[in-house]
Protein backbone atom coordinates (compact mmCIF):
# COMPACT_ATOMS: atom_id res chain seq x y z
CA UNK A 1 0.00 0.00 0.00
CA UNK A 2 1.10 3.42 -1.12
CA UNK A 3 1.12 5.62 2.20
CA UNK A 4 0.47 9.72 1.53
CA UNK A 5 -1.50 11.95 3.15
CA UNK A 6 -1.17 15.49 3.18
CA UNK A 7 -4.95 17.60 3.36
CA UNK A 8 -4.78 20.99 2.37
CA UNK A 9 -4.88 22.64 5.84
CA UNK A 10 -1.72 21.36 6.33
CA UNK A 11 -0.13 23.98 4.08
CA UNK A 12 -2.27 27.30 5.37
CA UNK A 13 -0.69 25.47 9.09
CA UNK A 14 2.97 25.37 7.80
CA UNK A 15 2.37 29.17 5.99
CA UNK A 16 1.36 30.20 9.40
CA UNK A 17 4.31 28.58 10.93
CA UNK A 18 6.53 30.13 8.92
CA UNK A 19 5.18 33.78 9.60
CA UNK A 20 5.07 32.79 13.45
CA UNK A 21 8.67 31.32 14.15
CA UNK A 22 10.19 34.63 14.14
CA UNK A 23 8.20 35.27 17.27
CA UNK A 24 9.57 32.70 19.35
CA UNK A 25 12.98 31.86 21.31
CA UNK A 26 12.79 27.99 21.24
CA UNK A 27 11.11 25.18 19.33
CA UNK A 28 10.06 22.43 21.65
CA UNK A 29 9.31 19.54 19.07
CA UNK A 30 7.14 16.52 19.80
CA UNK A 31 7.93 13.25 18.58
CA UNK A 32 6.76 9.72 19.50
CA UNK A 33 9.40 7.44 21.24
CA UNK A 34 8.45 4.31 19.14
CA UNK A 35 9.62 6.37 15.69
CA UNK A 36 11.52 9.82 16.59
CA UNK A 37 12.93 9.89 13.17
CA UNK A 38 9.53 9.10 11.12
CA UNK A 39 7.32 11.16 13.64
CA UNK A 40 10.11 14.16 12.44
CA UNK A 41 8.59 16.38 10.11
CA UNK A 42 12.01 17.42 8.40
CA UNK A 43 10.64 21.01 7.02
CA UNK A 44 11.12 21.70 10.98
CA UNK A 45 14.65 21.93 10.55
CA UNK A 46 14.46 24.24 8.44
CA UNK A 47 11.89 26.32 9.47
CA UNK A 48 13.54 26.36 13.14
CA UNK A 49 17.28 26.79 12.09
CA UNK A 50 18.65 29.38 14.47
CA UNK A 51 16.16 29.05 17.23
CA UNK A 52 17.04 27.16 20.18
CA UNK A 53 15.47 23.28 20.20
CA UNK A 54 14.18 20.96 22.53
CA UNK A 55 12.62 17.36 21.42
CA UNK A 56 10.65 15.70 23.48
CA UNK A 57 9.96 11.34 23.32
CA UNK A 58 6.31 11.75 24.17
CA UNK A 59 4.30 8.43 24.58
CA UNK A 60 8.23 7.16 25.98
CA UNK A 61 5.83 4.13 27.92
CA UNK A 62 4.38 2.65 24.49
CA UNK A 63 8.28 2.01 23.41
CA UNK A 64 11.45 -0.12 24.18
CA UNK A 65 12.84 1.57 27.12
CA UNK A 66 16.67 0.20 25.99
CA UNK A 67 15.91 1.96 22.80
CA UNK A 68 14.45 5.11 23.94
CA UNK A 69 18.42 5.42 25.78
CA UNK A 70 19.65 5.06 22.23
CA UNK A 71 17.84 7.53 21.06
CA UNK A 72 18.39 10.22 23.81
CA UNK A 73 22.40 9.56 22.76
CA UNK A 74 21.65 10.27 19.03
CA UNK A 75 20.34 13.35 19.34
CA UNK A 76 22.46 14.24 22.30
CA UNK A 77 25.17 13.44 19.78
CA UNK A 78 23.50 15.83 17.53
CA UNK A 79 23.73 18.58 20.04
CA UNK A 80 19.41 18.31 20.59
CA UNK A 81 18.55 18.01 24.08
CA UNK A 82 15.94 15.31 24.84
CA UNK A 83 14.20 13.76 27.45
CA UNK A 84 11.57 10.80 27.63
CA UNK A 85 7.96 11.71 28.58
CA UNK A 86 4.36 10.77 28.71
CA UNK A 87 2.17 13.44 28.63
CA UNK A 88 -1.01 11.00 29.93
CA UNK A 89 0.52 10.52 33.00
CA UNK A 90 3.09 13.10 33.35
CA UNK A 91 6.32 11.44 33.66
CA UNK A 92 9.00 13.41 32.82
CA UNK A 93 6.86 16.88 32.27
CA UNK A 94 7.69 18.71 35.43
CA UNK A 95 12.03 18.60 34.24
CA UNK A 96 10.87 20.45 31.14
CA UNK A 97 11.14 23.68 33.11
CA UNK A 98 13.96 23.64 33.89
CA UNK A 99 15.28 21.97 30.53
CA UNK A 100 13.86 25.17 28.97
CA UNK A 101 16.18 27.37 30.82
CA UNK A 102 18.88 25.56 29.85
CA UNK A 103 18.94 24.83 26.64
CA UNK A 104 17.93 29.11 26.45
CA UNK A 105 20.81 29.53 28.91
CA UNK A 106 22.59 31.93 26.00
CA UNK A 107 19.22 34.04 25.60
CA UNK A 108 18.77 34.30 28.93
CA UNK A 109 22.13 35.68 29.86
CA UNK A 110 21.63 38.01 26.73
CA UNK A 111 18.67 39.81 28.11
CA UNK A 112 20.70 40.01 31.69
CA UNK A 113 23.25 41.77 30.02
CA UNK A 114 21.23 44.08 27.80
CA UNK A 115 19.01 44.54 31.55
CA UNK A 116 15.77 43.05 30.15
CA UNK A 117 14.19 41.96 33.30
CA UNK A 118 10.97 39.54 32.96
CA UNK A 119 10.63 39.13 29.42
CA UNK A 120 9.58 35.36 28.90
CA UNK A 121 10.19 32.66 27.20
CA UNK A 122 8.61 32.03 23.53
CA UNK A 123 8.42 28.36 23.08
CA UNK A 124 6.69 27.29 19.71
CA UNK A 125 5.05 23.53 20.38
CA UNK A 126 5.28 21.56 16.94
CA UNK A 127 4.80 17.88 15.75
CA UNK A 128 3.02 16.23 13.05
CA UNK A 129 -0.63 15.05 13.91
CA UNK A 130 -1.52 12.73 16.83
CA UNK A 131 1.76 12.52 18.34
CA UNK A 132 0.41 14.11 21.72
CA UNK A 133 0.87 17.61 21.77
CA UNK A 134 -1.81 19.06 23.04
CA UNK A 135 -1.86 16.72 25.90
CA UNK A 136 1.46 17.37 26.87
CA UNK A 137 0.52 21.14 26.67
CA UNK A 138 -2.24 20.67 29.14
CA UNK A 139 -0.09 18.56 31.26
CA UNK A 140 2.51 21.12 31.09
CA UNK A 141 0.37 24.03 31.93
CA UNK A 142 -1.51 21.99 34.58
CA UNK A 143 -5.26 22.68 33.10
CA UNK A 144 -7.25 22.04 29.86
CA UNK A 145 -5.94 24.49 28.08
CA UNK A 146 -5.74 22.81 24.74
CA UNK A 147 -7.80 20.12 22.58
CA UNK A 148 -7.05 16.88 22.69
CA UNK A 149 -8.07 13.62 20.75
CA UNK A 150 -6.93 10.45 19.53
CA UNK A 151 -6.91 11.20 16.20
CA UNK A 152 -5.17 13.51 13.62
CA UNK A 153 -6.07 16.66 12.74
CA UNK A 154 -7.65 17.98 16.55
CA UNK A 155 -5.91 20.97 16.88
CA UNK A 156 -6.81 23.37 14.11
CA UNK A 157 -5.45 26.70 14.35
CA UNK A 158 -2.51 28.23 16.69
CA UNK A 159 -3.00 29.27 20.28
CA UNK A 160 -0.99 31.09 22.75
CA UNK A 161 -0.49 29.83 26.37
CA UNK A 162 0.80 31.55 28.97
CA UNK A 163 2.45 29.73 31.28
CA UNK A 164 4.27 31.94 33.95
CA UNK A 165 6.07 35.54 33.24
CA UNK A 166 9.33 32.90 32.16
CA UNK A 167 7.75 30.96 29.50
CA UNK A 168 4.93 31.09 27.20
CA UNK A 169 3.79 28.13 24.57
CA UNK A 170 2.53 28.82 21.14
CA UNK A 171 0.76 25.75 20.09
CA UNK A 172 0.03 24.64 16.45
CA UNK A 173 -1.68 22.13 14.03
CA UNK A 174 -0.10 18.93 13.61
CA UNK A 175 1.60 18.92 9.56
CA UNK A 176 3.11 16.50 8.23
CA UNK A 177 5.23 16.80 4.97
CA UNK A 178 3.74 16.89 1.15
CA UNK A 179 5.00 14.06 0.11
CA UNK A 180 7.03 11.22 2.43
CA UNK A 181 10.22 10.23 -0.24
CA UNK A 182 10.55 6.60 1.54
CA UNK A 183 7.00 4.63 1.44
CA UNK A 184 8.08 3.05 4.88
CA UNK A 185 8.13 6.54 7.00
CA UNK A 186 4.53 6.63 5.82
CA UNK A 187 3.86 3.11 6.64
CA UNK A 188 5.20 3.68 10.36
CA UNK A 189 3.37 7.21 10.35
CA UNK A 190 0.44 4.48 9.67
CA UNK A 191 1.09 2.05 12.29
CA UNK A 192 0.71 4.98 15.71
CA UNK A 193 -1.74 6.80 14.09
CA UNK A 194 -0.20 9.85 12.58
CA UNK A 195 -2.45 9.23 9.04
CA UNK A 196 -6.26 9.27 9.40
CA UNK A 197 -7.19 5.63 9.25
CA UNK A 198 -10.46 6.54 6.83
CA UNK A 199 -7.82 6.90 4.14
CA UNK A 200 -6.09 3.46 4.81
CA UNK A 201 -7.20 -0.57 3.97
CA UNK A 202 -7.04 -1.32 7.49
CA UNK A 203 -6.70 -5.29 6.33
CA UNK A 204 -3.53 -4.12 4.73
CA UNK A 205 -1.92 -1.78 7.23
CA UNK A 206 -2.71 -4.79 9.47
CA UNK A 207 -0.82 -7.21 7.32
CA UNK A 208 2.22 -4.64 6.53
CA UNK A 209 2.66 -4.20 10.80
CA UNK A 210 2.55 -7.93 11.17
CA UNK A 211 5.31 -8.19 8.58
CA UNK A 212 7.25 -5.08 9.80
CA UNK A 213 7.05 -6.40 13.64
CA UNK A 214 8.31 -10.34 13.05
CA UNK A 215 11.26 -8.76 11.29
CA UNK A 216 12.06 -6.70 14.65
CA UNK A 217 10.48 -8.28 17.24
CA UNK A 218 9.60 -12.02 15.78
CA UNK A 219 7.76 -14.04 17.43
CA UNK A 220 5.95 -11.67 19.60
CA UNK A 221 2.46 -11.80 17.42
CA UNK A 222 2.44 -15.87 17.79
CA UNK A 223 3.05 -15.07 21.56
CA UNK A 224 0.94 -12.11 22.45
CA UNK A 225 -2.50 -14.30 20.54
CA UNK A 226 -1.46 -18.00 21.17
CA UNK A 227 -0.84 -18.65 17.88
CA UNK A 228 -0.27 -22.19 17.02
CA UNK A 229 2.03 -23.49 14.53
CA UNK A 230 4.07 -22.38 12.10
CA UNK A 231 4.01 -18.16 11.83
CA UNK A 232 2.79 -16.70 8.53
CA UNK A 233 3.53 -13.17 7.33
CA UNK A 234 0.23 -13.35 4.64
CA UNK A 235 -3.00 -13.20 4.83
CA UNK A 236 -3.27 -16.43 6.66
CA UNK A 237 -2.12 -14.09 10.03
CA UNK A 238 -4.79 -12.50 9.90
CA UNK A 239 -6.93 -15.39 9.62
CA UNK A 240 -5.30 -17.25 12.26
CA UNK A 241 -5.37 -14.01 14.61
CA UNK A 242 -9.50 -13.97 13.67
CA UNK A 243 -9.70 -17.43 14.94
CA UNK A 244 -7.97 -17.21 18.25
CA UNK A 245 -9.75 -14.19 19.25
CA UNK A 246 -13.25 -15.10 17.83
CA UNK A 247 -13.28 -12.84 15.43
CA UNK A 248 -16.04 -14.51 13.55
CA UNK A 249 -18.92 -13.18 10.80
CA UNK A 250 -22.56 -14.43 11.57
CA UNK A 251 -21.51 -17.76 9.48
CA UNK A 252 -18.52 -18.55 11.73
CA UNK A 253 -15.82 -17.07 8.82
CA UNK A 254 -13.06 -15.51 10.06
CA UNK A 255 -13.62 -11.60 10.56
CA UNK A 256 -10.53 -10.24 8.96
CA UNK A 257 -11.67 -6.62 9.04
CA UNK A 258 -12.07 -6.93 12.87
CA UNK A 259 -8.97 -8.59 13.68
CA UNK A 260 -7.02 -5.81 11.42
CA UNK A 261 -8.42 -3.22 13.66
CA UNK A 262 -7.72 -5.54 16.83
CA UNK A 263 -4.44 -6.12 15.98
CA UNK A 264 -3.61 -2.01 15.22
CA UNK A 265 -5.45 -1.01 18.28
CA UNK A 266 -3.25 -3.65 20.10
CA UNK A 267 -0.23 -2.31 18.95
CA UNK A 268 -1.67 1.23 19.42
CA UNK A 269 -2.26 0.93 23.45
CA UNK A 270 0.61 -0.68 24.16
CA UNK A 271 -1.25 -3.90 25.16
CA UNK A 272 1.15 -5.60 22.50
CA UNK A 273 3.76 -4.82 24.80
CA UNK A 274 6.70 -1.99 24.88
CA UNK A 275 8.17 -2.13 20.75
CA UNK A 276 9.99 0.63 18.88
CA UNK A 277 9.47 0.36 15.38
CA UNK A 278 12.81 2.47 14.40
CA UNK A 279 16.28 2.11 16.18
CA UNK A 280 18.93 5.55 15.21
CA UNK A 281 20.88 5.09 12.07
CA UNK A 282 18.00 2.46 10.82
CA UNK A 283 19.31 -0.25 13.32
CA UNK A 284 15.33 -1.74 13.28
Amino acid sequence: MNYQWYPGHMTKARRQMLEDVGLIDLIIEIVDARIPLSSRNPDIDEIGKNKFRLVLLNKADLADPAVNKEWIRYFADKGIKTIEINSKSGQGVKQIGSMVKEVCRDKIERDRKRGIKNRPIRAMVVGIPNVGKSTFINAFAGKACAKTGNKPGVTKGKQWIKLSKELELLDTPGILWPKFEDNDIGMRLAFIGSINDEILVIEELALDFVKYLEGIYPGIIKEYYKLEGEMHTDHRALEEVAKARKCLSSGGEPDILKASRLIIDDYRSGRLGRLSLERPEGKE
